[in-house]
């Protein structure tokens, strides 16, 4: 799979750090949380599927790392360099083993045909 994304040679050189560098602190915050743990859940207050996410791996024992970031009335800046490192554009972000599996309708999914459990084990 490739994914689009805009081509340095085509933003000017004046923006580059800026793009580089939005929110570059949070960003690297969730990439050790990734490499650290073998599942994490990157979430958001309000919203209820993060909740559901986190009450499907309560129910199956999983552990997991939780990170929230404000809500829909705060932090959407920085969520919103996390939807561009992630490519996935809605929270919660769920990655296991260093791999973003998607959202709480994924994992459930995942979970119902088995290979949740194959791929904690």
């Amino acid at each position: 799979m490739s994914r689009n994304i805009l081509d340095e040679a085509h933003i000017h050189p004046a923006v580059r750090e800026r793009v580089s560098g939005y929110h570059r602190d949070l960003v690297a915050e969730v990439q050790a949380a990734v490499a650290a743990n073998k599942v994490v859940v990157v979430g958001m207050g309000l919203n209820p599927f993060p909740r559901k996410a986190r009450k499907i791996l309560d129910g199956l024992g999983t552990p997991y790392t939780y990170l929230s970031y404000g809500n829909y009335l705060s932090q959407w800046r920085p969520r919103t360099a996390l939807k561009m490192w992630a490519g996935w554009p809605t929270f919660p972000m769920i990655f296991v083993k260093g791999t973003l599996i998607g959202g709480a309708t994924d994992l459930q999914k995942l979970v119902d045909d088995g290979e949740f459990a194959r791929m904690v084990a």
